[in-house]
């Protein structure tokens, strides 16, 4: 079982994401792509990894930007799946431009 780490902690791991407001134990970032294929090629690729992680992201998607927000239901906070899909993200992202 994954232990919660905390959003701090996790932060200083990743670049560019940041603390969710409020009070819940959440990372958050925002991506944006040149298009709205470009953004569901995103979506996709990170699904198909968090499903295969049994780790699934809650985000929003309006045309070329992708709203996600990590969080370990089971721990209640961030975790270190929540930091191994981020960095995914990220350099999916990346190859993606």
């Amino acid at each position: 079982m994954t232990g919660k780490i905390g959003a701090s902690a996790a932060l200083g791991q990743l670049t560019g994401w940041r603390q969710g407001k409020g009070d819940r134990d959440v990372i958050e970032k925002t991506f944006k792509f040149a298009d709205f294929k470009t953004a569901w090629a995103f979506m996709t690729g990170t699904a198909i990894k968090a499903d295969g992680m049994d780790h699934h992201p809650e985000w929003f998607n309006v045309y070329n930007k992708v709203e996600v927000t990590l969080t370990t239901h089971d721990v209640d906070g961030v975790s270190s799946k929540d930091v191994e899909l981020a960095g995914y993200m990220d350099a999916l992202a990346a190859k993606l431009g």
